[in-house]
């Protein structure tokens, strides 16, 4: 179960690295960002943030935006729903065997 658990982890992980690293890729070289501002946009715009500061500036990068958004977004989420539901889950199981600890006890 362990096992399942940290490949789930592992899993959730790496897509949201690769999706990153994807991202500022693509911006770095379509829109000439250094590799900071290219990091930088990928992230604002995965988690919906959106500062307005850095957008891109022709057809190619806008329609490659609206799509790595449209499937980011979801990419991103699913990701920390399954990262926050194992993370419950272990919470859950100390929790259960501290109260099953207090019952043995009383």
């Amino acid at each position: 179960m362990l096992a399942k658990i940290k490949t789930q982890i592992a899993a959730a992980v790496s897509s949201l690295i690769g999706l990153i690293i994807f991202g500022t890729t693509v911006y770095h070289y379509m829109e000439g960002w250094t590799w900071i501002q290219s990091f930088y946009f990928s992230v604002v715009s995965l988690t919906t943030v959106g500062y307005g500061d850095l957008h891109p500036t022709n057809d190619m990068s806008r329609l490659f935006t609206a799509f790595y958004i449209l499937i980011g977004v979801a990419i991103v989420l699913t990701s920390l729903a399954v990262i926050g539901k194992n993370y419950l889950e272990k919470r859950e199981g100390k929790i259960s065997r501290r109260k099953d600890k207090f019952v043995t006890k009383s």
